[in-house]
């Protein structure tokens, strides 16, 4: 049965449940279930969201980890685990759920109420991972990966981005690295245009790299950006990709030739 409360929350999510009592019982805390089921004659089993917390936690896991995975490619494992732990710990999952109202759409036993369950950490948190597996039970990966980018990972990935102190998207140091340990000549960007008023610009900046041996152009990164600094960082984001490309060609013409 779909509540109007419940609906409210699938407008914040951005999805409607074809399942309805996934979604409710991804907001029943425990608390609420022990008391609904006193209340019932019969004792009935009424569900609460402990096992779908469960499922929830792996797949924000999945999700994310894929998602860094693909985002930083030039990060070590130690450095993208680092990373995941923060973007999946409660202290983050917490902020995601509050900047939801996931607090609101609770169904808490009267303990639980009044003591303030509804801002109570583990609750926030082990409610949306439970609300995470029930998208994913009700809709699949997909669905359920729209979600997490959009409210718990994509958000906190720009946010930190835009932190001094913190480096994320170093492609041009990373790129730099590459270069120098593959024997390659040191690639160059080139401010190809810029438009837009003082106030709000915007670069368009190539990556031009040469190709070994020779002076020619090999491969050429375009981005553009609000700096010339964020576009030279996109367009080595591009030329890292390309020489990645590169890389696993080499490996599957080698493996082709060892079978």
């Amino acid at each position: 049965m779909k509540t109007r409360e419940n609906s409210g929350f699938e407008e914040i999510i951005g999805h409607h449940f074809s399942r309805p009592e996934l979604l409710q019982q991804a907001l029943t805390h425990t608390s609420h279930a022990r008391e609904a089921e006193t209340a019932t004659a019969a004792n009935k089993r009424v569900s609460d969201n402990e096992q779908l917390e469960f499922l929830g936690d792996a797949v924000l896991s999945l999700v994310t980890t894929e998602e860094l995975f693909h985002r930083f490619p030039h990060f070590q494992e130690g450095e993208l685990s680092k990373l995941r732990a923060h973007l999946v710990s409660e202290k983050h999952l917490v902020r995601a759920a509050q900047k939801l109202g996931l607090g609101k759409y609770l169904h808490l036993g009267r303990g639980e109420e009044k003591s303030g369950g509804r801002n109570k950490t583990t609750i926030l948190a082990d409610a949306l991972e439970a609300v995470l597996a029930a998208v994913f039970l009700d809709s699949g990966l997909d669905a359920a990966r729209k979600i997490i980018l959009a409210h718990i990972v994509t958000p906190e990935l720009e946010s930190l981005e835009k932190d001094p102190g913190v480096r994320l998207s170093d492609f041009k140091s990373a790129l730099q690295e590459t270069l120098q340990a593959t024997g390659r000549a040191q690639l160059s960007y080139d401010l190809v245009e810029e438009h837009g008023p003082d106030h709000n610009k915007t670069f368009i900046v190539e990556a031009r790299l040469r190709a070994r041996p020779g002076n020619a152009i090999e491969f050429v990164g375009r981005a553009e950006g609000p700096t010339k600094k964020s576009a030279e960082q996109d367009a080595a984001r591009q030329v890292l990709e390309y020489l990645a490309s590169l890389q696993n060609q080499e490996a599957s013409s080698s493996a082709r030739g060892r079978g």
